[in-house]
This record gives C-alpha cells, sequence and structure tokens, in this order.
C-alpha cells in the first residue's frame, strides 16, 4: 500500500512537470511571436518617419538652396552696376583730365601771348616816353618839376588855404576818434556798471540845492516836472538828485535843464520854463547832429532831415547797457564789410543795418514792435524798399528776402554778442535763476533744484522712491532738452541730477 501511493505520487509529479514545462514553452513561445510583432512595428514606423524627416530635409535643403541662389543672383547685379558705375566714373575722370590738360595748355598759350603784348606795350611807351622827351627838350623828371612849380605859383594862396583847413580838421577828427577809441576800451573792459534805463542822477554842489528844488510849499518841483515831463525824486541820498521818466530823451532834456538851474542859482518856475526850453532846443540840436554824424561815418547819405532826427534819438537809448547807435553804427561797419566780401549790395547792407533799430527811438510812444515801428517809419519817410527788405529780418519777424537782409541778421548778431558789447543786469540774473529753478522743478520726481553760476549750472535733486537710477538719467536729459526750447542763454548750462538713497537704524 505505501509503495503504491509512493508510485502514484511519482507518477502525478512527472506528469505535472511535464504539463508545466509544456505550458511554459508554449507561453514563451506566444511571447516571443508577440515581441518580434511588435518589433516589426517599431521598425516599420522609424523608417516611416526617418524617411519623413529625409524627405524634409530635401525640402529645406532645397528652398535654402534656392535662397542662396536668389541672394547670389542679387549681389552679383550689384556688384555688376557698382563696376559698371566705377568704369563710368573712371571714364568722366579720364575726360575731365584730358580737358584740364587742354585747358592747362590753352592758358599757358594765353600767358605768352600776354606776355609779349605787356613787352610790347612796354617798349612802345619807352619809344614815346624818348620822342616826348627829343621834342620837348626835357626829361620826365624835369617836365614833372616845371609843372609842380607852375601850378604852386598860381595856386600858392588856395593850397596854403586848403592846407590849414585839412590840419584843422584833421586834429579835429584826431581828437574825436582819439576820444572814441578810449570810451570803447572802458566801456569793452571796464567793471561792470548799471546802465541807465529808467532813471537819470544829477549830482548837486550841496544839500541846500535840494530845498531851493523844491521851493515853496513844492512849487518848483512841481513847475519842473510839469514842463519837463519828468518825475524827480529829491529823497535822503546826498550829493544826488534822481530824474525818473520812460522817455530817454526827456531825462536829457531833464538832466541839462536842471545843471544849468543849480549853476544859474535862481530857481524859479519863470527860469525853470526859460532853462527847459533852452535845453530842449539844444538837445534837439544834438540829437540833429548825431543822426547826420552816423549817417556820414557810415556812408549813408541822402537821408530825409526828419529820419536823421528820428536817428540821432538813439543816441539816449540804451539796450542790455549798449547804446543803441553806436550799435547801429557799428553794424553799418560790419554789413559793409561782409557785404563787400560776398558780393552783395554795400550801400544797401550798411543802410539796412544803419536804420535796423530806429523803431525803438519811439517804440514808448508807439504800439507796436520796433521792427514794426521802424518799417512804418522808413515807408514814411520814402526809403528804398530793398533797404527796408534788409532791416526787418534782424529779428526774424520777417522771412529773409534778400541777401543783404541775411547780413543785417548776422551783422546785429556779431556787434551784440562780442565781448563787452553788453551787460546784464541784477534783475535780469535773478529772473534767469527763476525760470531755471522754475523748469527744473515742474518735473515728477523733483524734490528741489538750485541754479548757480548766474544760470550756468543747475543741481537738481530727485526723491529716490520716486525715481530709479535710469530714470534720473533719463530725467537729467530730459530737462536738457526743455532748457533748450524754452529759455534763452548764451553758452552752455550744466544740468547735474542727484539721486540719494539712506538707511537709518538705531541699536539700543
Amino acid at each position: 500500500m505505501p509503495t503504491t501511493v509512493l508510485i502514484l505520487f511519482l507518477l502525478v509529479f512527472f506528469v505535472g512537470g511535464a504539463a508545466g514545462y509544456y505550458l511554459r514553452l508554449l507561453l514563451a513561445l506566444q511571447k516571443r511571436n508577440s515581441m518580434e510583432l511588435e518589433i516589426k512595428k517599431m521598425t516599420l514606423a522609424a523608417k516611416e518617419t526617418a524617411r519623413n524627416i529625409i524627405e524634409e530635409s530635401e525640402r529645406k535643403a532645397a528652398k535654402k538652396e534656392e535662397e542662396i541662389k536668389q541672394a547670389e543672383e542679387k549681389k552679383e547685379a550689384i556688384f555688376q552696376k557698382t563696376e559698371d558705375r566705377l568704369i563710368r566714373k573712371e571714364e568722366i575722370l579720364d575726360q575731365r583730365q584730358i580737358n584740364i590738360d587742354q585747358e592747362e595748355g590753352e592758358l599757358k598759350k594765353k600767358n605768352e601771348e600776354a606776355e609779349k603784348l605787356r613787352e610790347e606795350a612796354a617798349r612802345q611807351k619807352k619809344e614815346s616816353r624818348k620822342n616826348l622827351e627829343r621834342v620837348a627838350s626835357l626829361s620826365v623828371e624835369e617836365a614833372k618839376a616845371e609843372l609842380l612849380e607852375s601850378v604852386e605859383r598860381q595856386y600858392q594862396e588856395d593850397l596854403i588855404t586848403r592846407l590849414r583847413k585839412l590840419e584843422s580838421a584833421g586834429l579835429a577828427q584826431i581828437e574825436t576818434k582819439a576820444k572814441d577809441i578810449l570810451l570803447n576800451a572802458i566801456q569793452r573792459f571796464g567793471n561792470s556798471v548799471a546802465p541807465e534805463v529808467l532813471t537819470t542822477v544829477v549830482a548837486i554842489p550841496n544839500e541846500d540845492a535840494k530845498g531851493k528844488i523844491i521851493g515853496k510849499e513844492g512849487r518848483n518841483i512841481r513847475s519842473f516836472e510839469k514842463m519837463a515831463g519828468v518825475e524827480l525824486i529829491v529823497d535822503d541820498t546826498p550829493g544826488v538828485v534822481t530824474i525818473s521818466a520812460f522817455d530817454p530823451v526827456r531825462r536829457r532834456i531833464a538832466k541839462q535843464a536842471l545843471e544849468s538851474l543849480i549853476a544859474d542859482g535862481r530857481i524859479q518856475p519863470a527860469k525853470i520854463e526859460s532853462h527847459i526850453e533852452k535845453a530842449k532846443k539844444e538837445i534837439s540840436k544834438t540829437i540833429q547832429q548825431k543822426g547826420e554824424a552816423a549817417a556820414f561815418e557810415c556812408g549813408v547819405l541822402n537821408l530825409h532831415p526828419g529820419l536823421l532826427a528820428i536817428l540821432g534819438r538813439l543816441a539816449f537809448r540804451t539796450s542790455y547797457g549798449q547804446n543803441v547807435l553806436q550799435h547801429s553804427v557799428e553794424m553799418a561797419h560790419i554789413a559793409g564789410i561782409i557785404a563787400s566780401e560776398v558780393g552783395a549790395d554795400v550801400q544797401v547792407a550798411r543802410a539796412g543795418a544803419l536804420l535796423h533799430d530806429i523803431g525803438k527811438a519811439v517804440d514808448h510812444e508807439v504800439q507796436g514792435t520796433h521792427v514794426e515801428i521802424g518799417r512804418r517809419i522808413l515807408q514814411k519817410f520814402g526809403v528804398n524798399k530793398a533797404v527796408i527788405q534788409a532791416m526787418q529780418s534782424h529779428h526774424e519777424e520777417y522771412p529773409y528776402e534778400t541777401p543783404e537782409s541775411v547780413i543785417v541778421q548776422v551783422a546785429d548778431a556779431i556787434s551784440g554778442g562780442r565781448p563787452g558789447a553788453r551787460k546784464d543786469s541784477a534783475e535780469n540774473y535773478l529772473k534767469r535763476l527763476t525760470e531755471l529753478e522754475a523748469l527744473a522743478n515742474s518735473f515728477t520726481g523733483v524734490e528741489r533744484s538750485y541754479a548757480l553760476q548766474a544760470g550756468r549750472e543747475i543741481r537738481i535733486f530727485v526723491s529716490p522712491e520716486n525715481l530709479s537710477d535710469l530714470e534720473a538719467q533719463h530725467l537729467a536729459r530730459e530737462i536738457a532738452i526743455r532748457v533748450e526750447e524754452e529759455l534763452k542763454y548764451p553758452g552752455e548750462i550744466k544740468i547735474s541730477v542727484t539721486r540719494e538713497t539712506r538707511y537709518i537704524e538705531y541699536a539700543r
């Protein structure tokens, strides 16, 4: 019994092992076939992908090749055009060289012919002189000496009178010119002074003169102000009396009349009227003389006497500390030099420069800009239209219609911009500083600004919380652009923008 069971157990064991082995073999074969099928599928997919990639690459390569070919064709066309252009230029240069050589040869021939003609003319002149000397039995020097001696004997008295006049006039001109040079040197290189704009100061010998000027119950000062059309300021300032008026001619008349009254010592309404009328006549004569002298010095002739009288009034007018009449005369000389150099009309340029500011003589009495007033004045006195066109554009209110108008504008800039020509007042400096600071403070992020060195530099401090370093740099550029566009100033202005961040902590 036990043996049978063992045999059966062994039989079952071997049969089960064979069956398991067979099943495992079947599963392995099935799995192998599945993997081979999967590998084949993957192989086919890879081949398809590779074929697509190759086709796409071939298409891209063909396209790229076509683009390169087109670019090369364009470059070839450009190179060909450049080569053709260079060839044409070379041909033109060769032709120009041939023409220059031909012209040079012709000039040499003409120079040789001209030299021969000069030699022939000199020979004929020498022969003519010899013939004259032979006929007259006198040499050139002897004939000249005899002629001069004869003329001297005949016009001896006239020559002496003429020489005396020339000597007297020459001394006067030399003295006047020396004074002008001295005054010009003082004006250009002296210290800055406050020019007379609305007031004139008259020196008095003592403080008692102030009481005489005022008079009993102010009778004298009221009469003087009414007749002269000015305002007298008699204050505690020692040794001076101030004359105030917008009209510079009235101030000059009042100054001369007051000085003569002080010198006379008898100050009363009748005397005041007499001295003011006398001063008016003398100033009117001076104005006419100054206008005539300015026109004569500049070579601008045939001007109407009324126009010369208005021109002379500019001698009592200043602009930025510069005498307007002297400025106009200086401009006329500069304009004449420029016009002669560039081939323009010298007379028109001089006249336009001399009369360019004539409107300033009456601009406090007539409405309008001094350019428009000046145009109306010149039209009233029948001045040449070319002169009006030359003067009306010096502030660019009218377009430049002639070369002379450009010359007058350039001469105005040269005369006004030369060293020492003009002086700024304290008010102008303060105005410039205020404008600079106001412009800088108008930008966002600016905490405060300070204009320094009479407006040559402005330092700006910005808020670090509102602006970064890059924005601060951009702000400096924007301010510089605004200053260039909106403000008028000579030279350059330095703009410094400062951005500072501080962190503070306390350890306790």
